[in-house]
């Protein structure tokens, strides 16, 4: 008799291990696993990096430089500028080892109000904007080989970036690895056109074609706000080298991958950038240059015929890469801004099948369909770097900050103090000089709109006003059954 009640308590004992083991594995399901690798570190942060700007941008840098040489000079200081940010970002990344870029440096520099407002700016308007920018530029150069001769429909290019942003999102919320194999891909088929084009620029450049390049500072623009307008776009086609950090719960062993990805990929990108700018003026003059209206394509049909059309090819390939790394970094942002209390709960939330914060993924690519509206790239940039380097100074200033304020604070990497120095300095010159210069409506718009979010931080987040929680509840339980969504798991 005492052996079977031995047995039956050694069997309960069994049975009760299995229930805590599904219960362990059940855990696992609710939060958002380590599934990004170096290779695909860098691939995040090449390929987002490298996307629509280099095959837009290069106009626009050469309009406000006002001659070659200084345009190749504010390529070359951008990759710089980018790589001395991406330094500091790689101590803050490594020292707080937390998803969602800039929100938890801020956050934990600064309080919740300023962190707040950064993830109010940035889900509401940075990121799907930006993903807005990316997959027009996608819509152009794939419906430009339909239309021979003339621009593509506004129509066309609205309803095709559309198309893109809904993919994308499927993709993303379907599975982290498969849109990870989808950066992977897409990174090389961008680094196969780029090398095509600097492989003819070096070509050319042997046989003579270097008239362009001589008195190359002729004609050069003197105004400070021109020149930071010059920086603005140079920097515009950069961005994307803080990527990384907004994906740090899923990195494998961030201490190692943040910073090697750092230094491996925006080194690669400033030399393939400055390389192929300079393959462009072999075959372009400035003025045929400013009056392309793709830039690569007519590069293509000058030097690669019959073989030109791989140039829009590969073009659409890597603005498809971009605003598919975008996006995948955009929704861990607005899951993190949920998980705090600082965004609707309901994005906080992950897939249950698919351990994917399809919620916060979803958000975005909704809001970025509204974005591709105006369709105006041009005004979409400056919106967009006007209020991102505020944010990039401000959390520069952060880790100046948390040198006095969080000694003890573990930092695995620890870059020179003077960097950040020069990061808050750079991003304060790139914020005010284009404003003094010329004074314009679009940066008053966006300074209104970043402080509104006030209006909605001190009701919902700060006073915690029961009413709203009531309101929300309802909407959150049908969309959490609708989706297969579930709030996720405390870090221990």
């Amino acid at each position: 008799m005492a052996e079977k009640e031995a047995r039956n308590h050694r069997r309960e004992s069994q049975n009760g291990s299995t229930s805590h083991a599904k219960d362990k594995s059940s855990e696992k399901a609710t939060v958002l696993h380590k599934n990004v690798g170096l290779m695909s570190g860098i691939s995040l942060i090449v390929g987002t990096m490298i996307g629509s700007g280099i095959f837009i941008s290069p106009k626009s840098v050469l309009l406000y430089s006002g001659a070659v040489g200084p345009c190749l000079l504010i390529w070359t200081a951008c990759g710089v500028l980018a790589t001395l940010g991406a330094l500091c970002y790689a101590e803050l990344g490594t020292m707080i080892t937390k998803s969602g870029g800039e929100y938890p440096y801020l956050m934990e520099a600064f309080g919740s109000l300023l962190a707040y407002l950064y993830s109010w700016t940035t889900i509401m308007v940075l990121k799907p904007s930006s993903f807005a920018i990316i997959t027009l530029s996608f819509a152009e150069y794939a419906s430009a080989p339909f239309y021979p001769g003339c621009t593509p429909p506004t129509l066309v290019i609205k309803c095709l970036s559309a198309a893109a942003i809904v993919i994308i999102v499927i993709v993303n919320c379907l599975s982290v690895k498969l849109a990870s194999y989808v950066q992977n891909f897409f990174t090389a088929a961008k680094l196969v056109i780029i090398i095509v084009i600097v492989a003819a620029g070096i070509v050319l450049l042997a046989q003579g074609n270097t008239e362009n390049l001589t008195n190359a500072f002729e004609g050069s623009s003197a105004s400070v706000g021109a020149i930071g307008l010059a920086f603005y776009n140079g920097l515009w086609a950069y961005d994307g080298w803080n990527q990384l950090n907004f994906i740090t719960e899923e990195l494998k062993d961030p201490f190692r991958n943040l910073p090697l990805a750092i230094i491996i990929g925006i080194p690669l990108v400033t030399v393939c950038y400055v390389l192929v700018n300079v393959a462009y003026f072999t075959v372009m003059t400035p003025t045929e240059l400013l009056v392309s209206p793709a830039v690569a394509v007519t590069f293509g049909d000058r030097v690669l015929y019959p073989l030109s059309w791989i140039v829009p090819l590969f073009v659409v390939f890597s603005t498809f890469g971009s605003a598919n790394g975008s996006c995948f970094t955009a929704g861990r942002l607005a899951y993190v801004s949920g998980r705090e209390g600082h965004m609707v709960k309901i994005l906080s939330y992950i897939s249950l099948r698919r351990c994917t914060p399809s919620p916060a993924l979803l958000f975005n690519g909704v809001l970025a369909i509204f974005y591709i509206i105006p369709a105006d790239i041009n005004t979409l940039i400056n919106y967009f770097s006007f209020a991102q380097w505020a944010f990039y100074g401000l959390t520069a200033l952060a880790l100046i900050v948390m040198r006095f304020t969080r000694k003890k604070l573990d930092r695995p990497v620890k870059v020179p103090i003077v960097l950040a120095v020069l990061m808050v300095l750079v991003s304060c010159y790139l914020v005010l000089a284009p404003i003094i210069d010329k004074p314009e409506l679009e940066y008053l718009y966006c300074t209104i709109f970043i402080f509104s979010g006030l209006l909605l931080y001190f009701p919902f987040v700060y006073w915690k006003v029961n009413w709203a929680r009531s309101f929300m509840r309802p909407i959150t339980m049908h969309l959490q059954l609708l989706m297969e969504v579930v709030p996720p798991e405390k870090n221990e």
